[in-house]
């Protein structure tokens, strides 16, 4: 579901026009007590989501016909985001478990 994109940032410079790659960042969302905190995040193509599993249960971090991230039990999972949109995840385990990301080009 997620396509890879290279980004770039342009910054302007009198006359010349330099192209630099964009600072890709993580994003961390805690599981704690069956919640994904915070709940809805934002993020930029390229950025990374790290959820951090406090629970002793084993979660997921799962988008319906797309990404699927195992999170065992006081453990983390991580996903690059390559795709821009808005994509509701829950835990299949779990799945009054609820989180959103919106992702921006």
């Amino acid at each position: 579901m997620f396509m890879a994109r290279a980004a770039t940032v342009l910054f302007s410079m009198g006359a010349a026009v330099v192209a630099s790659p964009s600072q890709a960042e993580t994003i961390r969302v805690t599981i704690d007590r069956l919640v994904y905190l915070p709940v809805e995040i934002e993020a930029k193509v390229g950025d990374e989501v790290e959820w951090i599993n406090k629970d002793a249960l084993v979660h997921t971090a799962t988008v319906k016909g797309g990404a699927d991230v195992l999170l065992p039990a006081k453990k983390s999972g991580r996903l690059v985001l390559q795709e821009a949109g808005s994509f509701d995840y829950i835990c299949r385990y779990h799945p009054n478990m609820k989180g959103h990301i919106t992702v921006r080009p």
